[in-house]
């Protein structure tokens, strides 16, 4: 019989390569199939004293509701919105930002927590906050941040011994990569 926690983290990790993939084809079921694993995620990491990333999730929530609305309406209008890139000045910003945003939750959790982990857990947490946001926005950089994200949340979910969701994060940096890949090729093709 399998176990209730293996099997929640089982769905939880399943419907987010789900969503990535979804993601990754400019698909808007990135945001319906990524809100159950979510909710999920905010359940496992709560568990697991992973709480930069319990809150980020409770954020994916958050966002992904407006990234649902975001990627169909443009002006009023219902309207796919095309790829596109952020600017320089933005880059800059998100860069800084995510950089700021890893020592407050460092600082949380080191001084207010029981986390093990905090300087990798702030540290993924904000990529992924930064990556959300560009997602939500429907720019390519997003693609960059899930990728530093995910080489760090691998080893962070296998030191909690969470194998299926370290497992899902490798499939993440796979389908980050290539999501980069096809998000170009899209985005070429519409600049014709």
């Amino acid at each position: 019989m399998i176990n209730l926690n293996l099997f929640i983290e089982l769905l939880a990790a399943s419907t987010g390569v789900a969503s990535v993939w979804f993601a990754k084809r400019n698909s808007i079921w990135v945001y319906p199939v990524g809100l159950v694993s979510v909710l999920l995620y905010v359940q496992i990491c709560y568990q697991f004293g992973l709480y930069a990333d319990m809150v980020v999730n409770a954020y994916y929530f958050i966002i992904s509701v407006y990234g649902w609305y975001h990627w169909t309406h443009k002006s009023g209008e219902k309207k796919d919105r095309e790829i596109g890139r952020l600017s320089h000045l933005s880059n800059l910003l998100m860069a800084l930002g995510s950089i700021g945003l890893t020592y407050l939750i460092f600082k949380i959790l080191q001084n207010y927590t029981d986390s093990t982990v905090p300087l990798w857990d702030a540290f993924s947490t904000s990529m992924f906050v930064f990556a959300m946001l560009a997602m939500a926005l429907r720019k390519i950089e997003h693609w960059i941040y899930w990728i530093i994200g995910d080489l760090v949340a691998i080893p962070l979910f296998l030191s909690k011994e969470l194998m299926l969701t370290s497992i899902q994060y490798f499939f993440f940096l796979i389908l980050a990569v290539w999501g980069f890949v096809e998000w170009m090729r899209l985005m070429k093709k519409n600049e014709v």
